[in-house]
């Protein structure tokens, strides 16, 4: 069947179910964890935690949640020279579930960094690609991609909104330690079945994604043929040499460790993480317009992406606290009853997701009814960065009533959360489709790792925020991100007109 005919799936390709219940159990696996692991980490080492103060923790979480989002560079870049988009997929999830396994074992610490080291591997395997091939399922002109995007999107809130329930729960509710210790077992282990259920969702993941893989049809084909054996056998010396080359410096990094020649701290290795993504920025961009073969109009979209990158950079530093500064905020000011009943701070990270599943229906149908009065993508990332600048002026009335020392109303978070996730739903999932639009077809999987690298950047800064919570006043702290979002907004407000002057002048 044609792409722009097969509407077997709420009037979308059949493969969009597919990639749909994937990407959705993937993200309960992902944020399951993400809702714990700051509250792990800093818990007491009585309480079943690792007893790390705060920076040191946003130090780790920062370089994790980074490096997720890094690896999508050169997943895509695997996608897209050797294994394909449907293989590399499949093995991203599969390093996933590997990954959670390893949380889940009671030696906590030792088992900490190698899982998080293969969750970061599996992801940066499939997150860029399974978006990729969402793209692939719609033509360049069909009208329904934005909203397609808005349902994949909807899936994997879906997943995010369960996931910390669930997790947050065996981890942290006071039932289930309650069950823990009816049976035997110790309730300090309560964490570990926390990060223990995310690996049993991506195993289904996985398991739905083989088999209903036929639904995909071409999807994640590339449209420019296969390989040639000559370019297949260049792609994998090229992985080879890259990666006895990191497994080298690994060794090397070890070596000196162990004789004491330097020392490794999580807050060092923070440090040459942000000096690693500034090279990698700096690096991959100047590659990008000097190596690549590109067209006028392929160079002139370059730009564009650019522009958006750098929109999108900003807006994940300040929304991606959720995991670090709020969830902090959530666990030592808020007063987390309801109805005289107790709940876990880490229950509070599933707001952003449910706010996402009752809007995105609403924002798709909003996309698809504007048609051709539609904003244009830069419009929307300066109204996504409008809302998370006003959600965060919320926080700073949230830290002022907090400042006393009483804790305050979870009322404040849920209002922040209602102005990130409208800000969510005016940039995501509208950058991943606009990726997809703009990216040249032979590189399309690279150019989605150009996307998360924002994501990673990000991510590395919102940890470096929370190494911060204990030394700054927090209504500083929410001042300065609120100013910076709604900065940005102006900037990125303003270049709507230059952009789209820019891509309507003929080559």
């Amino acid at each position: 069947m044609a792409k722009n005919q097969d509407t077997a799936f709420f009037g979308h390709p059949a493969g969009l179910s597919t990639l749909f219940f994937t990407e959705m159990w993937e993200r309960f696996s992902f944020y399951g964890l993400r809702a714990i692991l700051v509250l792990f980490m800093t818990a007491s080492v009585a309480s079943g935690g690792l007893g790390f103060d705060v920076e040191r923790t946003g130090a780790i979480y920062g370089t994790y949640a980074a490096s997720v989002y890094l690896m999508c560079l050169p997943g895509g870049w695997v996608a897209d020279k050797v294994l394909g988009l449907r293989r590399s997929v499949f093995w991203g999830g599969v390093l996933i579930m590997l990954g959670q396994i390893s949380l889940a074992m009671p030696n906590s610490e030792t088992f900490l960094y190698p899982g998080l080291i293969l969750i970061s591997l599996g992801t940066g395997m499939l997150k860029p690609n399974i978006s990729a091939m969402v793209g692939t399922l719609y033509k360049p002109d069909d009208v329904r991609r934005d909203a397609g995007f808005s349902i994949y999107y909807m899936g994997i809130n879906i997943g995010a909104f369960v996931s910390p329930l669930i997790c947050g729960w065996l981890a942290q509710g006071e039932g289930f330690q309650r069950i823990l210790i009816s049976v035997g077992i110790n309730p300090a282990l309560s964490w570990h079945f926390g990060f223990g259920f995310g690996a049993f969702g991506m195993g289904l993941g996985l398991l739905q994604y083989v088999l209903t893989g036929h639904r995909l049809g071409d999807a994640g084909i590339p449209v420019y043929g296969s390989p040639t054996p000559e370019a297949l056998s260049a792609a994998k010396r090229k992985l080879f040499i890259g990666l006895a080359v990191i497994l080298a410096a690994i060794g090397v990094i070890i070596a000196l460790a162990a004789s004491g020649t330097i020392a490794i701290t999580a807050t060092g290795i923070g440090r040459a993480t942000d000096y690693l993504l500034i090279a990698v920025v700096v690096g991959f961009f100047s590659w990008l317009f000097m190596a690549g073969d590109w067209t006028a109009n392929e160079r002139k979209r370059l730009v564009v992406i650019t522009v958006l990158f750098l929109g999108a950079t900003v807006f994940w530093a300040a929304f991606e606290q959720a995991a670090s500064t709020l969830n902090l905020f959530a666990q030592r000011q808020t007063e987390n009853t309801l109805f005289g009943i107790s709940y876990p701070a880490s229950w509070l990270q599933a707001v952003n997701a449910g706010l996402i599943i009752l809007l995105a229906p609403l924002a798709g149908w909003v996309w698809v009814k504007l048609g051709p009065r539609d904003p244009s993508s830069p419009a929307k990332f300066s109204l996504g960065l409008f809302f998370l600048g006003a959600g965060f002026a919320v926080m700073i009335l949230a830290a002022t009533a907090a400042s006393s020392g009483q804790k305050v109303s979870p009322l404040w978070l849920l209002l922040t959360y209602l102005f990130h996730t409208t800000g969510e739903l005016c940039l995501s999932p509208v950058g991943l489709s606009a990726m997809t639009k703009l990216a040249p077809a032979r590189v399309v999987g690279l150019m989605m790792g150009v996307w998360f690298l924002a994501t990673s950047i990000g991510n590395k800064v919102a940890g470096s925020v929370a190494g911060l919570y204990e030394s700054f006043s927090l209504t500083s702290l929410f001042g300065a991100v609120t100013a910076t979002a709604l900065f940005f907004a102006v900037v990125m407000a303003l270049l709507i007109r230059p952009i789209k002057n820019m891509l309507a002048r003929p080559d």
